[in-house]
């Protein structure tokens, strides 16, 4: 089964759980490109001000997204399921 169709089973908090754990024990030198993942509502997860808040926000704008007071607008970046491979 693929994993956009597994998603479908899983409640939505589960899945955000996973992925933050996921990502929380990456290697520090990891290619994963972390620093895409926002909150459901654009938010960057981390507190203002921090080093990761910091890091996340200089890695986004460094691809051109915008960010202002933490917050990316999700309706003009976020990916559908349209686009999620399965």
């Amino acid at each position: 089964m693929g994993r956009s169709r597994l998603a479908r089973f899983l409640p939505r908090r589960l899945l955000a759980r996973f992925a933050g754990h996921a990502l929380g024990r990456m290697a520090p030198d990891s290619a994963i490109p972390w620093h895409r993942v926002l909150r459901s509502d654009g938010r960057i997860a981390f507190p203002p001000g921090s080093p990761g808040f910091e890091t996340q926000r200089e890695r986004l704008m460094d691809e051109g997204v915008i960010v202002r007071n933490g917050r990316v607008s999700m309706r003009r970046y976020r990916v559908s399921d349209a686009g999620a491979s399965a």
